[in-house]
């Protein structure tokens, strides 16, 4: 690490919400070690309780659906950071299964956790990070928000949801606050443990990225990190997607051309 990129984030406070695992987890790490005050929000609290210790910073359980908590949690981690300039929405829950055989409960807790924990931490932290002197929000959404598949309909809603939450909020908020997005595809967490973890499934998910590979924690949080910074000051409303290419291909027509491409064509 630089010194330069150690005082990217100097003076910046931050919460992270989702910050007990997977890519909030990495994203916290990433930020203290570049200079930032780190508040790690989860609704599991030795988890955050953990990722707070590693970091130097501090814990809070809270769940996002909960607008009072998240009121509190805000209000609170302000106060003991002496503000807020960095908010990164990552906390999401998923599941698969056919449309029609989602229950009222789950569709509830999807919709409730990825799109109105967002909205609950965007309404309660945008007036905290003006009064501080603006920063920046990044909502983590998904590649199925962009482009949905079978299995993920009340997920991919929700993300979708996000995605336009995200630009809104971006028209609004501006010029003090900026708000971005990524767009994770296939990533390595324990979210998509159950793909990763068996060797088929994952060859699968493999052989349809360009880049022949599943991403890392890690190199989602460097996106996110890029667009809390002052290196992204002019970059407000996007979703940058995260994917290894996998979304490039069209299904039909790149199936045919590889057809015709690798001598298989019609005779």
């Amino acid at each position: 690490m630089t010194g330069q990129s150690i005082l990217r984030f100097f003076r910046a406070r931050a919460l992270v919400t989702g910050g007990g695992s997977g890519i909030g987890e990495a994203t916290c790490h990433l930020l203290a070690a570049e200079g930032a005050v780190v508040t790690v929000l989860d609704r599991d609290e030795d988890a955050a309780g953990r990722v707070a210790a590693a970091v130097g910073g501090r814990a809070v359980a809270a769940d996002v659906g909960d607008s009072e908590a998240v009121h509190r949690a805000v209000t609170d981690s302000a106060l003991a950071m002496g503000g807020l300039t960095i908010v990164v929405n990552n906390a999401g829950v998923g599941m698969a299964k056919t449309l029609v055989d989602y229950t009222d409960k789950e569709w509830s807790l999807l919709i409730g956790v990825n799109l109105t924990g967002t909205f609950n931490m965007i309404r309660a932290a945008a007036p905290v990070i003006g009064e501080s002197g603006g920063g920046a929000i990044v909502n983590n959404t998904s590649l199925t928000g962009l482009r949905p598949t079978r299995g993920e309909g009340p997920y991919s809603a929700a993300k979708a949801g996000v995605i336009n939450l995200t630009q809104t909020a971006a028209l609004e908020l501006a010029p003090l606050v900026r708000v971005n997005a990524v767009a994770p595809g296939m990533i390595d967490t324990p979210l998509t443990a159950p793909v990763i973890d068996n060797p088929r499934w994952r060859a699968a998910a493999e052989s349809g990225t360009p880049m022949g590979r599943v991403g890392t924690a890690e190199e989602v949080a460097r996106v996110i990190a890029f667009l809390a910074s002052e290196d992204a000051a002019y970059i407000t409303g996007q979703t940058i997607v995260v994917d290894g290419g996998s979304v490039l291909p069209s299904l039909q027509s790149d199936a045919l051309l590889r057809a015709f491409t690798d001598g298989r064509g019609p005779t």
